[in-house]
């Protein structure tokens, strides 16, 4: 599918009311609204394309970058690619879509450490998604590393902006989820933190209490066996 076919049918299904949602969520800049459902339907269309995302992120278009991290190829796109998008990430919308993209790649734990200390907001919210990502898929076993990720969070989490403080609260809500020989340190740590205060701005969204947050996801892992 070319950029222009693709552009086009990213303009016909945006609405002026996912305009304004996204607006809320602090998306700024060229958009057209386009829901996340049509963005899966047009991500099934054009499977894995990633000189087509490439173009789509070079669009500046918010609803083209979500888009790009849908269709690039996590086997094939490169850590200097992903180095570039990086630098463009400007809402914390966008930082969740290209955590998604980078957490399937072979360079996750190496951007998740590099990034999980940045100065910049919506990249240190990226580097700690990736951290929270990878404990609930396959750092289980990677104790001595999650326990310094504890330390950090403990340590910085209130210290630290405000997306980025969201990032680390789920982190460690993860890996009390993710990592059963960790939940009860995950906990302690979760208690001497308490409530971590995040701005959402203009939407309904919460930060939880990692504490009753990771209780809650335990209780429910155990009915399931």
């Amino acid at each position: 599918m070319s950029i222009k076919a693709t552009m086009k049918e990213l303009e016909k299904s945006g609405t002026a009311q996912n305009r304004k949602v996204y607006a809320r969520h602090g998306v700024e800049g060229p958009m057209f609204g386009v829901s996340y459902a049509n963005l899966k339907s047009l991500t099934r269309k054009i499977g894995r394309d990633s000189a087509l995302a490439e173009q789509l992120w070079g669009t500046g278009n918010h609803d083209a970058r979500v888009l790009a991290t849908m269709v690039a190829d996590p086997e094939t796109v490169t850590g200097r690619t992903l180095d570039s998008w990086a630098k463009d990430i400007d809402s914390y919308v966008i930082s969740d879509a290209f955590s998604g993209l980078v957490g399937k790649t072979k360079f996750a734990a190496r951007k998740a450490d590099k990034w999980a200390r940045s100065k910049n907001d919506f990249l240190g919210q990226v580097g700690w998604n990736l951290i929270g990502g990878m404990a609930m898929r396959e750092a289980a076993d990677d104790t001595e590393r999650l326990q310094t990720h504890l330390e950090t969070i403990e340590r910085e989490i209130h210290t630290r902006p405000n997306r980025t403080r969201h990032a680390m609260n789920m982190a460690l809500c993860a890996i009390g989820i993710g990592c059963e020989h960790l939940r009860q340190e995950a906990i302690a740590v979760a208690r001497r933190v308490g409530q971590v205060d995040v701005d959402h701005g203009q939407t309904g969204c919460k930060t939880p209490s990692a504490e009753e947050y990771i209780n809650k996801a335990a209780k429910r892992h155990k009915k399931r066996r």
